[in-house]
């Protein structure tokens, strides 16, 4: 995995309603899992496809949101997670004007979800 400091982007998987919440209310605030959690899960570029399945599988409005890691400031961290790897969370709401990039996840013919081609 690309060492943090070096991350520019992470990612955030979002239903098309819950971008529109979040549009309407110029913040994500986050999913029930984040809030019960107390931050807002992302994932490195590296991590978007396992997120994918393994949270999301078979969902077939799925967005992915690209967020620029210098806007987030001090409220993100890199956690530790699943087998240790190191995770992008966010201490507070994601303010709109992080977002660098929202588009359509496909869902593949065998529910498995396609990674846009110009994906990092």
């Amino acid at each position: 995995m690309t060492p943090p400091g070096e991350v520019e982007t992470i990612y955030r998987l979002l239903s098309a309603a819950a971008w529109q919440q979040a549009e309407a209310a110029g913040s994500f605030f986050g999913s029930e899992h984040d809030l019960r959690d107390g931050f807002i899960h992302f994932s490195s570029a590296e991590q978007v496809a396992e997120t994918a399945a393994r949270h999301y599988a078979g969902q077939a409005d799925l967005l992915l949101i690209r967020v620029s890691v210098a806007a987030l400031g001090t409220a993100l961290r890199f956690e530790p997670s699943r087998g240790g790897a190191l995770f992008p969370h966010l201490y507070g709401p994601l303010p709109l004007s992080a977002v660098t990039r929202v588009e359509p996840l496909a869902l593949g013919p065998n529910g498995v979800h396609v990674l846009p081609s110009d994906f990092e």
